[in-house]
C-alpha cells in the first residue's frame, strides 16, 4: 500500500462518514462497509482507552460517557504519531481547553494537564540525587550563595493554576471520593511540584513563593535571583525551608557554581 492508500486509510478509520479508500477489497467480494465499520471502532475504542489510563481523573470527573465522546473528538483530531502509544495525548489538555461542551468545567484542562505531567515524569530519564552534604558544603561558603546553581531532576514538573488541581486530583486517589471532592473549592489557585522518587511519581502542592523559586531554578537562573523570585512574591518566603523541601523531595540533581562572565574573571585577575 503507498503513502496516499495510507493516509486515506486512516482518513477512513477517523471519519465515521468517510468512505473507504479507492481499491479496497474484501477476499470474498463482499461489501466491505461493514467490516471497516468494525475495524473503525476498534481503532477508537482502543484509543480512547489508552487516553482514559492516561488521565483517569478526568475521566471520572466527567463520567464514562462523556469522556468516551471527548476522547472519540480528539482521536479523530489528533491520531497516533508514534507507535509508542504510552506517549499519546501530548495535546489532550490544549484540546480540552478548546472543547466547547468540556468548558462547563474550567478546571478540567488543567487537571489533564497534571496527569500528563505525571505520564511524563513516570518516562523521564534517571539522574543521580544530589546529596544533602554536598548542598551543605557549597552552602557553606556565603559569598558565593548568590551565583550557585541547581539541577533539578529530569522528572521535575511544575505546574501553576487558577484552579485546586492538587486537591481534585489528591481527592480521586481516595475511597470516599465524594466526600473528600466536598471539600474542595476548585476555585482556589494552587502550583503542583510533580515528580517521581524511586518507583512513585509524586504531586505536591506548593505556595506562590515556592513556586516562583522552583521556576527560577527551573529556568537555570542562579540561587540569588531564585530566591529573590520567591521574595517577590512573598516577604517571609524561607529560601532554606525551600531547599531543605526540594532535598526531602529527592528534587535536586545537582549544584554548580555559576561561571563568571568574562568581564568579571578580567576584573578578578587585576586584583
Amino acid at each position: 500500500m503507498n503513502a496516499s492508500a495510507l493516509a486515506a486509510f486512516s482518513r477512513a478509520l477517523r471519519d465515521p462518514l468517510a468512505p473507504g479508500p479507492p481499491g479496497l477489497s474484501a477476499w470474498n467480494g463482499s461489501d466491505v462497509a461493514p467490516r471497516l465499520a468494525v475495524y473503525r471502532n476498534n481503532v477508537l475504542t482502543a484509543l480512547v482507552d489508552v487516553l482514559a489510563r492516561t488521565f483517569p481523573v478526568v475521566r471520572e470527573l466527567v463520567g464514562a460517557d462523556f469522556f468516551a465522546a471527548l476522547g472519540a473528538r480528539y482521536v479523530r483530531r489528533h491520531p497516533p504519531r508514534s507507535p509508542v502509544l504510552a506517549r499519546y495525548g501530548g495535546q489532550f489538555p490544549a484540546f480540552v481547553a478548546a472543547d466547547a461542551p468540556a468548558s462547563a468545567l474550567p478546571y478540567l484542562a488543567d487537571v489533564a494537564r497534571l496527569e500528563l505531567a505525571r505520564c511524563l515524569a513516570w518516562q523521564a530519564a534517571d539522574a543521580p540525587v544530589l546529596a544533602a552534604s554536598t548542598l551543605a558544603r557549597a552552602l557553606a561558603d556565603p559569598p558565593r550563595l548568590p551565583q550557585l546553581r541547581l539541577r533539578l531532576q529530569p522528572a521535575l514538573r511544575l505546574l501553576r493554576s487558577r484552579h485546586a488541581i492538587v486537591a481534585l486530583w489528591a481527592a480521586h486517589q481516595r475511597d470516599d471520593v465524594a466526600l473528600a471532592l466536598g471539600e474542595v473549592d476548585p476555585a482556589q489557585p494552587q502550583n503542583a511540584l510533580v515528580l517521581r522518587r524511586d518507583d512513585e511519581v509524586l504531586v505536591v502542592a506548593l505556595a506562590g513563593a515556592a513556586a516562583a523559586f522552583v521556576a527560577a531554578l527551573r529556568d537555570r537562573l542562579p540561587l540569588g535571583p531564585a530566591a529573590a523570585a520567591g521574595l517577590a512574591i512573598d516577604p517571609a518566603f524561607d529560601v532554606a525551608h525551600a531547599l531543605a523541601l526540594l532535598l526531602r523531595l529527592q528534587a535536586l540533581a545537582g549544584v554548580a557554581a555559576a561561571r563568571a562572565s568574562p568581564a568579571t574573571a578580567r576584573r578578578g585577575a587585576s586584583r
